[in-house]
Order: C-alpha cells, then sequence, then structure tokens
C-alpha cells in the first residue's frame, strides 16, 4: 500500500502541536518547567510525533510502561519547519539520494525522520503516513531552550477517552483535530519522499 506522506497536526497561526509519551518523574518536571528537566537524557535521541493517534497506539494509550503520561508540545512553527529544513530519513530513498549521498547526510544531521502507518483509534493501520521526527545533539538543545511555546498534560482526557474507546462510545469529534499541514518547500519534500 502507498501511504499519503503529509504532515497532519493540530496547529495555528504560531505554533503547531506534537506529542510524547513519558513516566510521570520526567512529565511532572516537564509541566512544572515548561520545558525538560535533569531527568530528561538529552544525550538521547527524542521523538516528537504531530499525529495523536499514532502516539495511542505505540503507548497504548498511556498504559505502557514508562509512556504514562502524554504531553502535548506545542513548539513555534518557525522553530518546527527549521527541524525540517535538518531531517534527514532513517534509511536511504533512492529517489531522493544515491546511497553514498545519504550516508554522508545522515551522519551529519542532527535530524532524523521517518514515516509510520498512521492509525486509527483501534490501533489499525490507515492509508496515510505519520510522521516522526527524531532530535539530537545541538538540534535537541535548540528545542528545549527556544522552541517550545507551551507543555500541557492530556493524561486525564487519554484516560477517559481510553475509557470511551474500550466502551465503544468514544466520539472521535472529542479528540485533537488534526488538518494538512503545508509544506511547500521542494527540497524537504523531495528530501523526506513527499509527493512534489
Amino acid at each position: 500500500m502507498e501511504y499519503v506522506k503529509e504532515i497532519f497536526a493540530q496547529y495555528d497561526k504560531q505554533c503547531i502541536r506534537v506529542y510524547q509519551a513519558y513516566n510521570s518523574i520526567i512529565a511532572k518536571e516537564a509541566l512544572a518547567l515548561q520545558t525538560f528537566g535533569e531527568h530528561f537524557n538529552i544525550n538521547r535521541m527524542t521523538w516528537i510525533k504531530p499525529s495523536f493517534l499514532w502516539v495511542m497506539y505505540r503507548s497504548n494509550w498511556g498504559t505502557k510502561k514508562n509512556q504514562e503520561h502524554i504531553l502535548a508540545i506545542d513548539i513555534y512553527q518557525s522553530k518546527f519547519n527549521e527541524i525540517l529544513q535538518k531531517a534527514v530519513l532513517t534509511s536511504p530513498d533512492s529517489t531522493s539520494y544515491t546511497g553514498i549521498q545519504w550516508e554522508k547526510a545522515f551522519d551529519e544531521t542532527t535530524v532524523y525522520c521517518q514515516w509510520d502507518p498512521d492509525r486509527n483509534i483501534n490501533g489499525n493501520a490507515i492509508n496515510r503516513a505519520a510522521i516522526q521526527i527524531g532530535l539530537k545533539g545541538n538540534t535537541l538543545r535548540d528545542f528545549l531552550n527556544v522552541s517550545i511555546s507551551h507543555i500541557e498534560d492530556l493524561t486525564p482526557s487519554v484516560r477517559k477517552w481510553n475509557e470511551q474507546r474500550k466502551n465503544v462510545k468514544l466520539n472521535t469529534k472529542n479528540l485533537p483535530v488534526e488538518k494538512l499541514y503545508p509544506i511547500k518547500d521542494k527540497a524537504i519534500r523531495n528530501r523526506l519522499n513527499m509527493k512534489c
């Protein structure tokens, strides 16, 4: 199946929302500081994901160990777009690179991107891809220091929605509304294997 590779996200004129799942120590610290604190490992890559339902699939609606708290992180669009400027796919794509070009770009970047099948409320794949963006090094530090506008705890809502989902009473209109986030830069679209 050919998945539609576009970014779908909740966003306004200033910010775009991404999601992460953490344990209670990291999550509570992040909420208090409105960035990530000393329990967050800055030496590891961190992955941000604009698709709420993909994070629900990955964390099993916040029930997996160390993924019990779901954070919504609003980041400035200008910073998100800068991140995309640096992004390199985690595996080579023949339309974008030769193997050697990809290896060089992959070794030099601090932002990684991969596409996975997006999901519906029951975790089944749908016919579009969800983007995951991995940050490390200077880009991760920049993300922590100047990219975050606001961090919100969605955990109580996620628990309620999951109970409703299990009882087949979830109204999907109550979930985060995601729409196409336009990526017009042809170089980015080509590098991330998005149709031009």
